[in-house]
């Protein structure tokens, strides 16, 4: 039987959650409709297991360059990715290990089998 992890002791791999002020919720609302676009979370996650190039992303995603570059100034607004230039290409990637663990913690969230009540 599964355990509900809401209801674990804390760790240091689940620290508890803070406390959040009406604007952080709001904020993470904000963030959440922001994945909701799901081009937006293909962009998103194409940069999770490597950094990619605007040209790159919207190759493999059969998108245009700027509707790519578009979506990823919104995911950089929002601090989900960052963008390091390297010669001539800004490669984009994941910002920090947060937003990589939602994004994967969500696909195993939603992979697995349901939990019979």
């Amino acid at each position: 039987m599964r355990t509900d992890p809401c209801s674990e002791p804390h760790t240091a791999e689940h620290p508890p959650l803070p406390a959040l002020s009406s604007q952080d919720i709001a904020r993470l609302a904000d963030t959440f409709k922001l994945l909701g676009d799901p081009s937006r979370l293909r962009i998103l996650l194409q940069c999770l297991t490597q950094p990619a190039a605007v040209n790159d992303i919207a190759e493999a995603l059969q998108l245009s360059q700027s509707l790519v570059s578009h979506h990823l100034r919104l995911l950089k607004a929002a601090r989900l990715v960052i963008g390091e230039r390297s010669a001539r290409h800004i490669y984009y990637r994941v910002a920090d290990n947060h937003v990589s663990h939602v994004l994967r913690d969500m696909a195993i969230h939603l992979t697995e089998e349901p939990v019979q009540d």
